[in-house]
């Protein structure tokens, strides 16, 4: 947990405590479970990632959010499954055709730079249903990690990057785990779905780059 999570999941427990203090001084009968209070389990996390600079695939968090209000405003008695139904597929259609559009248009540049690495030597790693700790020193142009119902962590601490490099990273149903120096600068192009790609480098310096292209399906790529 980055710096800037822990401290929004900090406000949160405080206001928690909070209202469970008051409500057992008897200052105040505020009803913690209320109807559809579960969701607040979807909404809370969503919204604490689209607020977290270092926090990549804000678009996915977003249709968490949407998820997590419509849940909600269900349980509540505010909006009809009726129209949830009706409203659903124009709704999926809009935010996905402005995704495709605002999207490729801020991440064409990255995403030209990814396509054009061509290279036939590469190293594949990939954890399935196991845990893995790969720790890489010599030069690479690219890798491919894929974490499958497992955990990876990818060590490229000691690794002397060349000018530019390149990873493909994938976890579905796991977590993968990048550990880059801190002579580089990092280019993140993600694609989370019901997952999340965090990347805590954004401020490093150097002239040597890495480029990864993370994938995350109901997993997690941390970039540390």
């Amino acid at each position: 947990m980055n710096k800037v999570s822990r401290k929004l999941w900090g406000i949160v427990l405080i206001i928690l405590g909070v209202i469970f203090l008051l409500n057992a001084l008897d200052i105040t009968n505020i009803n913690i479970f209320f109807n559809g209070w579960w969701t607040l389990l979807i909404i809370i996390p969503s919204l604490i990632n689209l607020f977290n600079p270092n926090k990549e695939g804000k678009f996915s968090s977003l249709i968490w959010l949407i998820v997590g209000i419509v849940l909600l405003l269900l349980m509540q008695g505010i909006l009809n499954m009726e129209l949830v139904i009706k409203l659903f597929i124009p709704v999926v259609f809009l935010v996905s055709g402005i995704y495709l559009i605002f999207g490729n248009v801020i991440k064409n540049e990255l995403n030209t730079k990814i396509k054009s690495f061509n290279t036939e030597k590469k190293d594949e790693y990939c954890s399935t249903f196991s845990n893995q700790n790969i720790v890489i020193e010599e030069k690479f142009k690219q890798v491919n990690a894929d974490a499958i119902f497992g955990g990876l962590t990818l060590d490229l601490h000691d690794c002397e990057i060349k000018d530019e490099s390149l990873i493909k990273a994938s976890a579905i149903f796991g977590e993968l785990t990048i550990i880059v120096p801190k002579d580089v600068v990092v280019k993140v192009k993600s694609l989370p779905i019901f997952g999340g790609v965090s990347n805590n480098c954004r401020h490093n310096d150097g002239k040597k780059v890495i480029y990864i292209d993370a994938v995350a399906l109901f997993g997690s790529v941390d970039i540390k």
